[in-house]
């Protein structure tokens, strides 16, 4: 078999005479001994804009060349220090995708580069995982469980709520995401959450179980303090009293199933909830005044990079 060889660029300067006198593709292959599909590909993949420069084509096939084989962004060693520090210091690979981006006026190496980089079954002995807000061992495929069937009476999805521009652009106050973060005991006591889309204020309730009737009393609690009018939640049953908010004037919409990335202002500071309270920690010992203190300071706290500085959250 034959041996490719690159179309060299005494060959493009013939290419670019050629099709300038009006030579077929096909002819210019057989003056050329080259195939149909290789002078095709060649005028394709080079050309500037709708016309093929012999020399700008040269310039293209160079650049395209140097940029072949390089190495990982992590193998840096700059960027590989940079990232590890930033890891151990408790930013989110998010977080230093968007300083990078910001100190640079480029994306110098993304977050998923960096997922991939933690997760590589390679770079199992360095356990970068530790340093992950939610500290997993494997990484679970987005969107990769099945969806069940519908469970909450009279549920009104998100995507009704799209008709609502003051809603989804963040432009009016009182609209907030709900969510319930568990501890170490399903049924034990866990911790109700709730977080304003346009000014990330966020508010916390000790609850003794995620009994929809609980739930809603701490909904209540938090709403006779602070001014609400609608509330965004996943599809938990813990909110299938929802109607009841609707008899106080709150409509009520729920995110579709397994898209958290849809409540993104509430899951982003349950994280950073999760990294005074991990997973898996027991909530026995919590008490509503230590959950304040953690709250006050989770909303007056600057962190590195604002989440929505990074992610439409």
């Amino acid at each position: 078999m034959k041996k490719y060889i690159n179309v060299t660029a005494k060959e493009r300067d013939q290419i670019g005479i050629l099709k300038a006198r009006g030579v077929p593709i096909s002819e210019i292959g057989r003056i050329l001994e080259r195939s149909k599909s290789t002078i095709s590909e060649e005028i394709k993949r080079n050309s500037f804009g709708k016309i093929y420069v012999p020399i700008h084509a040269q310039a293209k096939s160079e650049k395209r060349k140097a940029n072949t084989h390089k190495r990982h962004p992590l193998k840096s060693p700059w960027i590989y220090a940079f990232v590890l520090e930033k890891l151990r210091e408790g930013w989110s690979p998010e977080q230093i995708d968007g300083r990078l981006k910001k100190e640079n006026g480029k994306r110098i190496v993304s977050y998923e580069t960096i997922y991939r980089f933690i997760f590589n079954p390679k770079n199992r002995r360095l356990k970068l995982w530790e340093y992950l807000p939610l500290k997993r061992v494997k990484r679970y495929k987005k969107y990769g469980r099945k969806v069940h069937r519908e469970r909450i009476p009279n549920r009104v999805s998100i995507h009704v709520r799209k008709g609502f521009p003051e809603i989804e652009n963040r432009t009016e106050f009182g609209h907030w995401e709900g969510d319930t973060v568990v501890g170490s005991q399903e049924k034990g006591k866990a911790i109700h959450t709730e977080c304003e889309r346009k000014i990330r204020f966020y508010q916390a309730v000790l609850i003794n179980s995620k009994e929809s009737e609980i739930t809603l009393n701490a909904q209540k609690k938090i709403f006779s303090k602070h001014f609400c009018k609608s509330i965004t939640m996943d599809n938990g049953l813990e909110f299938v009293k929802h109607e009841e908010l609707k008899k106080l004037g709150i409509d009520t919409y729920f995110a579709d199933p397994y898209c958290s990335c849809q409540r993104g202002t509430n899951e982003y500071h349950n994280g950073v909830l999760r990294r005074y309270l991990p997973k898996g920690t027991n909530f026995n010992g919590l008490t509503q005044e230590d959950l304040d203190d953690i709250v006050e300071e989770i909303n007056n706290v600057k962190y590195p990079i604002h989440c929505n500085m990074i992610l439409d959250i």
